[in-house]
């Protein structure tokens, strides 16, 4: 069960919850970017499981400039020196194929460390071709919702990429997974890998800014539960 924080406590409910392995981002809400390196070196010292940090310089597409790839090589670069256990990454072409010469720079840079390809999978035209592309570049799994907006609804796709995949590539199944659709998208699809974020929103003592930062002034914020992941987790013990 991999579970996607964005903050401290999030990472500390995780792990209390069971999460057998942390994607670190920052900003979930813009789908996760890539976190700072004083927060991940904070989730390095207390997380007894795997740390995977994403590499995503920027919300929107995952078409990168040359600049924006040596920022994301950069910051490889720096997490790697510092105790994580792999990455989260993935770039496309304008035309929706996988960019094959920026996953091999971010693939040899990770070396030995393993890459998982995110969700820009879900963007590309030809999934099964992009599957392919993507066991040959040699990313140890794919995060992907089926190419919809939730795993449940790409349940389809997903059941014949397990299959595709065999032993080569791991399928993990994430967006909008939660312990009610949990097990029906375990025995549906055959994948034996999940990613969700487990989370609950939550109001800050003050409920309210002064004035609105960002886009409102209410001080909501969103949470990993650790009663969720513990829930999830059994959920996912006892079907094994």
């Amino acid at each position: 069960m991999e579970i996607c924080i964005d903050s401290v406590e999030s990472a500390r409910n995780a792990i209390k919850g069971g999460a057998t392995r942390l994607e670190v981002c920052s900003v979930l809400s813009e789908g996760g970017l890539t976190p700072t390196f004083g927060f991940l070196q904070k989730i390095r010292n207390l997380s007894p499981v795997p740390i995977y940090a994403m590499l995503r310089a920027r919300s929107g597409n995952f078409v990168y400039t040359t600049e924006e790839m040596e920022i994301m090589l950069e910051d490889l670069r720096i997490f790697k020196n510092h105790g994580v256990d792999g990455f989260v990454f993935g770039a496309l072409t304008s035309d929706n194929r996988i960019h094959v010469e920026f996953c091999k720079e971010i693939l040899r840079a990770a070396r030995p460390l393993p890459v998982t390809f995110h969700r820009a999978f879900d963007e590309v035209d030809d999934p099964f071709e992009s599957m392919k592309i993507i066991i040959d570049l040699g990313f140890e799994r794919i995060l992907t919702s089926g190419q919809r907006d939730t795993a449940e609804d790409g349940l389809d796709l997903i059941k014949k990429l397990v299959q595709m995949a065999e032993d080569r590539i791991i399928v993990m199944p994430g967006s909008g997974i939660t312990k009610e659709n949990i097990l029906k998208i375990r025995i549906a699809s055959g994948a034996k890998e999940f990613h969700a974020s487990a989370k609950k929103k939550m109001l800050t003592q003050d409920g309210v800014n002064r004035v609105k930062i960002g886009t409102r002034k209410e001080t909501c914020i969103t949470m990993t539960d650790r009663k969720l992941v513990e829930e999830m987790v059994e959920i996912i013990r006892n079907e094994v």
